[in-house]
């Protein structure tokens, strides 16, 4: 593979220099497409961002992503560190469920970042929590302090934080031995016949894709999801959905997978969305879990975003529908 300062020939330089050379069987890949697979540690979109910075050169010239790799080629190139990043607390609204010493329950809105990243530093769920709390445990790192589990940016609803490690060791042993009640609301393309069933599929990262997440039996893991038909319209279906397990887009990769992708998924649903919405109608609807400290059991549930009862209610022509009587 050639000399890599960092991380040596089995893996990637997350920072540092590297130097690759093209095999014969590779000839025709995209530069970015085969640089992913060389260097596993980086994203597509990373890399993407070294080949436009100038970091990344071909027999020493700088070329586009899209540039089909010739074998022979030597491409060698630098990856900077990124910035470290540190959550700091803002005055940001918060829709509050459930507070005491120990923990935060949330409903969190449709478009807002769990905790800081690239290119989201600011504005998050984290940031708004540090304001509010005073502070939060620190299991979760500079930037993930008291998230014992996420939800994606544009997937609404409930999110358990903690604000001290006693409470969030208690909360991921519930998680990981699969206590925590997850219920979901999604909406789906297609009309499923069957009344419930069940999603068995491993998840793993898409093998070009990085942004993406895929069912694989390459460096997956296993994924269990449950569903249960609501309520079912033309050429639509609400769903129940239980979270057996808590992948990374379990839901919407798994309902892709089955051909009923959730509406207004740009990632994984169809390019053209049968209606404007801010994103996936996906809903966390109902959370329970044991009380680290009493050991009593608590359940929430949050009403569905506006956006969402609206397409309802376009789809039903009715008006002021109750979501929470259809829960089992």
């Amino acid at each position: 593979m050639g000399a890599v300062e960092k991380g040596g020939e089995r893996g990637s330089p997350v920072t540092g220099r590297f130097s690759v050379e093209v095999r014969p069987e590779e000839a025709g890949k995209r530069l970015d497409v085969w640089l992913t697979e060389k260097l596993p540690g980086i994203s597509r979109s990373r890399i993407q961002e070294l080949i436009e910075q100038g970091l990344i050169l071909v027999e020493g010239n700088t070329a586009k992503a899209s540039h089909k790799v010739r074998p022979g080629q030597k491409i060698w190139g630098e990856v900077p560190p990124r910035p470290s990043l540190k959550a700091r607390p803002e005055p940001i609204p918060l829709d509050i469920v459930y507070e005491d010493e120990d923990l935060v329950v949330v409903n969190k809105p449709q478009g807002m970042v769990v905790h800081p990243a690239p290119g989201n530093e600011s504005g998050t769920l984290v940031n708004a929590l540090l304001y509010h709390c005073g502070g939060l445990s620190g299991m979760g790192g500079a930037i993930r302090p008291g998230i014992v589990h996420r939800l994606d940016k544009d997937t609404s609803g409930l999110l358990v934080a903690a604000k001290n490690d006693f409470a969030h060791r208690s909360l991921a042993a519930q998680i990981k031995a699969r206590k925590v009640t997850r219920v979901y609301l999604a909406l789906v393309y297609g009309e499923i016949k069957e009344a419930a069933g069940k999603i068995e599929a491993p998840i793993g990262r898409h093998p070009v894709d990085r942004q993406r997440m895929a069912v694989t039996l390459k460096n997956s893991r296993p994924a269990l999801t449950y569903y249960r038909v609501l309520r079912r319209f033309d050429g639509f279906t609400l769903l129940e959905v239980r979270l057996e397990t808590g992948r990374t887009h379990q839901i919407r990769v798994h309902m892709a997978y089955v051909g009923h992708p959730v509406v207004g998924d740009a990632l994984y649903g169809p390019k053209k969305q049968a209606f404007k919405v801010p994103g996936q109608l996906l809903h966390a609807a109902k959370l329970g879990f044991y009380h680290p400290r009493s050991g009593d059991y608590l359940e929430f549930t949050a009403p569905l975003p506006q956006a969402f009862l609206h397409v309802l209610e376009l789809l039903s022509g009715e008006t002021n529908i109750d979501i929470t009587l259809l829960f089992s």
